[in-house]
């Protein structure tokens, strides 16, 4: 058996694809989560991570947006209606968890585009400076894994800047808008993040949102996202590299047809593996696994169930976990139906299952 390891050295050794003590365990709990277990005894005051023993990791964000004006529009006892820094209209709901309903969108053509691109300046004031100052020598020496979080390609784009309906349309009927939409965004990260470097502060790797796919299938075919989007993807991983540092891309829905593309691209590691979209991990594993490291793949919709997802984690762990190159997490995030007593059980099941 060997010594334990900080997170930083397993994550190092999963991305080298190489054994550690043991898999790395990293997870996104709802905030409603969070306030579950809470009622159900774990202590408020403690970090959740602390609390189960199980790897801290920190990421540092910049504000790209065009800074649109932020202002409340409506706010009811059920919900909020307000603007966004992207011009999009929203209207969160006071329910637990409950997800934004997108009104309206402020950039819905080429013009508006330009209008916002300008807003969209180079600026070390859309970096938050005493956040890192004060949180960063935490970070190293507990010897947390540090990302910096990108933001940029298909998804970010039609969710939060101009919507669903048009950028579908743009990819066919206005490439070059939503090229140049995607490069200016990337731009800006690189921009920003190349400012945090030259301070002196250093992250592991860059990880971005870009959820291409829905349930059995991606949002289009492997020529758009050739031509249009991948591109961009193999830039910002040889801005990474370039950097001696990784890559990971979080893309929900299926996106196996899309695999071989997103390979060629360079990426090092891949989340969430939505198992309940159509992704198969097994598959992934055999045919990519000496070269991407996997993030994810245990269903989600188990995890309320207590023996349904230990009998998951013990049928999936140990062959994924194979010559390293795997992250624990569900195959999204943990909703706020998994109890204290079943997630207890899930860090036992995968420290067991997941220890070299």
């Amino acid at each position: 058996m060997m010594s334990r390891m900080t997170t930083k050295e397993r994550f190092e050794r999963m991305y080298q694809h190489k054994e550690a003590d043991r898999i790395p365990f990293m997870d996104y709990p709802w905030s409603g989560t969070i306030r579950r277990w809470i009622k159900e005894g774990m202590p408020a005051d403690v970090d959740y991570r602390d609390y189960f023993d199980i790897d801290k990791t920190a990421a540092i964000s910049v504000d790209i947006s065009p800074q649109f004006e932020e202002k409340i529009i409506e706010e009811t006892d059920r919900y909020i209606i307000r603007t966004t820094p992207w011009g999009v209209t929203l209207k969160n709901f006071k329910e637990e968890d409950s997800t934004p309903e997108f009104i309206d969108y402020k950039v819905t053509s080429p013009d508006e585009w330009e209008k916002a691109k300008k807003r969209m300046t180079t600026d070390k004031s859309r970096i938050n400076w005493d956040y890192l100052k004060k949180n960063y020598p935490k970070w190293v020496s507990e010897g947390q894994w540090i990302s910096a979080g990108f933001w940029f390609g298909f998804d970010v784009t039609h969710s939060w800047m101009v919507g669903t309906e048009t950028l579908l349309i743009a990819l066919l009927e206005e490439p070059d808008w939503v090229m140049d939409m995607i490069n200016t965004y990337l731009e800006s990260c690189m921009a920003h993040f190349d400012m945090i470097w030259e301070a002196g502060y250093r992250f592991h790797e860059i990880y971005w949102p870009d959820d291409m796919g829905y349930k059995g299938s991606p949002f289009f075919s492997n020529d758009i996202y050739r031509r249009l989007i991948k591109p961009f993807h193999k830039k910002a991983v040889e801005w990474a590299h370039n950097k001696g540092i990784y890559a990971r891309l979080h893309s929900c829905g299926n996106i196996m047809r899309l695999l071989p593309d997103i390979i060629d691209t360079g990426i090092d590691a891949l989340n969430p593996i939505e198992i309940k979209a159509g992704m198969d991990p097994f598959y992934i594993k055999e045919k990519y696994g000496g070269r991407l490291v996997l993030h994810g793949a245990i269903n989600a919709v188990l995890w309320d169930d207590k023996d349904k997802v230990i009998a998951e984690i013990e049928r999936t762990v140990p062959m994924l976990k194979e010559k390293g190159g795997y992250i624990f997490a569900s195959d999204h995030s943990i909703p706020n139906s998994v109890s204290l007593e079943n997630f207890r059980a899930v860090v036992e099941t995968v420290k067991r299952a997941g220890a070299y």
